[in-house]
């Protein structure tokens, strides 16, 4: 299934448009059956990866893997992820069919006014309002790639490390629910189901690999949605690197983390525990995210080599690399598929949890927001003699996320309209001078607009009290190492690649209607041959799945 090179399609696609409600490009004859079914879905995110970087890659690369991949399924050319274009939005949003609004996780490191702040041991009288980090951060020690297990011999040891994330998560990191006085775990955090929980009850098997302990989320609120969730921490110090430097600030060496999380997908695929030591069968539904292809986008050069684009949506030679990188490893997964046999019951889904802005170098441009914060606090606190801080928390990376300390409607405006009559000077590609106007922002929704926004009521807990969409090419950043950013609202941010390929779809068809991320879930479900309302949020959203056959 995954050998058949890129082709013309016909007759499938006009099957897809009738099922789906879509339009699809013209196309071959369908060579799946309509009651086909998958026994195995392969789940692989591309982090930062735009459609077109796939588009371009398989044109110049028509035997590549990733050409087989989208000729042996069906490639969705207009695909979006979720809004803010986070990780953790991001990733939830493909393993619940939902929303922020819906799942309750806007980012990687937000804000609750319904939980007390972490360490919390006496609740009673305690005001609420706390951090929820989901980042390294959790971590036992963040600085290990093993999360604090304690291994020796890394990292080439890191293959040993748990599969039972929870256990290297610090509970004194962690917020605390003021009914109970008790630290709420990432999992308990999500407010809905996810694919993984709905496989267990089935009693399928069902492993991950992901970049944070904290996506032990992916969990749900079960608490054992996932039986083998292996979580190098990236955003540890990198073994054999200049001290200081993490996973991600060498290029070289986030491929090489890469690689732990392709050869335990490896090891699934052969039937074993993440390690390859246990065997325990091949898993109903398991996969794991690539970083390298953000970390190629992001860093102005590595290895020798300027990272990011050269001109609008042309990759960059760092990137061009790491794109063949990439390449290789899903060629190594698909190989192995078609070793062992399973080519006839597995899917292969690739997309990716976000993309990156801006593709145009030229648009560039960085931007210091904590003078901009700190001005907003001096301000309200001149307004309002003997007032604290305004801000309670921000997250700020192309896209401004505020929670305030005061969440009336007054407030919120206040903080829009000293944004945007902010204006500055932050720098370019180049590093020279750039004014900017605005913050940086395109357009602010602040308090119930915000709630409205993310389809929330207003008061809402978790929801941002002001949501500011950045300008195109803006990257909040005091420093000159970073080229692009995620988490706003530009189409470079939402815009990834969707691939469903495999046992239970036609080839080479290609469908240019919309499609979101977050229809991944229930077509998993689909395809595994179970019942997609049984995921939460695609019972409260009518989340549909993705035409596939």
């Amino acid at each position: 299934m995954f050998r058949r090179p890129l082709r013309p399609v016909a007759a499938a696609a006009a099957a897809l448009a009738a099922v789906g409600g879509l339009t699809a490009a013209t196309a071959a004859p369908a060579s799946a059956s309509s009651t086909s079914r998958s026994r195995h879905i392969l789940l692989l995110s591309v982090d930062g990866l735009h459609q077109s970087d796939l588009a371009r890659y398989i044109a110049q690369h028509p035997r590549s893997a990733l050409a087989r991949l989208a000729g042996g399924g069906v490639e969705y050319t207009h695909a979006r992820t979720t809004v803010p274009s986070d990780s953790f939005p991001g990733m939830v949003g493909q393993l619940t069919g939902g929303d922020p609004g819906v799942t309750g996780v806007y980012y990687d490191d937000t804000y609750s006014n319904a939980l007390l702040p972490a360490g919390t041991t006496d609740c009673a009288g305690v005001k609420p309002g706390a951090e929820v980090d989901l980042t390294e951060d959790l971590d036992k020690n963040k600085n290990s790639i093993d999360a604090g297990q304690g291994l020796s011999g890394l990292p080439d040891s890191i293959l040993n490390m748990t599969g039972n994330a929870a256990d290297l998560i610090d509970p004194a990191k962690l917020p605390v629910d003021p009914k109970t006085c008790r630290p709420v775990y990432p999992h308990s955090y999500l407010k809905v189901n996810t694919v993984f929980d709905v496989a267990r009850k089935a009693g399928l098997r069902t492993a991950w690999s992901d970049k944070h302990v904290a996506y032990e989320i992916l969990d749900g609120p079960s608490g054992n949605g996932i039986q083998d969730l292996f979580a190098p921490e990236i955003n540890s110090q990198a073994i054999g690197y200049p001290a200081g430097e993490d996973w991600t600030k060498d290029n070289a060496a986030t491929e090489q983390y890469d690689t732990y999380k392709v050869k335990a997908v490896l090891n699934s695929i052969d039937g074993y525990d993440h390690s390859g030591t246990h065997r325990t069968g091949v898993p109903a539904v398991f996969g794991m995210n690539f970083q390298s292809v953000s970390t190629a986008q992001k860093l102005p050069s590595s290895d020798g080599l300027a990272g990011g684009y050269t001109s609008a949506d042309v990759p960059g030679p760092l990137l061009e690399k790491n794109l063949g990188f990439v390449d290789q490893e899903v060629g190594a997964l698909l190989d192995e598929i078609h070793k062992r046999g399973l080519d006839g019951s597995t899917t292969v889904i690739l997309s990716s949890k976000h993309g990156q802005s801006p593709t145009d170098p030229k648009a560039l441009t960085r931007i210091d927001d904590g003078p901009l914060l700190d001005g907003l606090d001096a301000a309200w606190k001149a307004a309002h003699p003997g007032a604290g801080d305004l801000v309670a928390h921000a997250v700020d990376d192309d896209a401004m996320l505020l929670w305030l300390n005061d969440r009336s409607q007054a407030a919120a405006d206040f903080a829009k309209a000293y944004l945007l009559a902010r204006s500055g000077t932050g720098t370019g590609i180049d590093g020279a001078a750039k004014p900017f106007k605005a913050s940086g922002l395109k357009t602010v929704y602040a308090g119930a607009a915000a709630a409205r926004y993310f389809h929330v009521r207003p008061g809402d807990s978790r929801v941002p009290d002001v949501y500011g969409v950045g300008q195109y090419g803006v990257v909040y950043t005091g420093g000159k190492s970073k080229i692009a950013e995620h988490g706003g609202a530009h189409a470079d941010d939402l815009d990834v690649p969707l691939v469903v390929s495999g046992t239970a779809t036609p080839h080479s068809v290609r469908v240019d209607s919309p499609v979101r991320t977050t229809q991944i879930a229930p077509t998993i479900l689909r395809l595994l041959g179970l019942n997609p309302r049984d995921l939460d949020a695609v019972r409260i959203e009518h989340t549909r799945s993705l035409p596939v056959r």
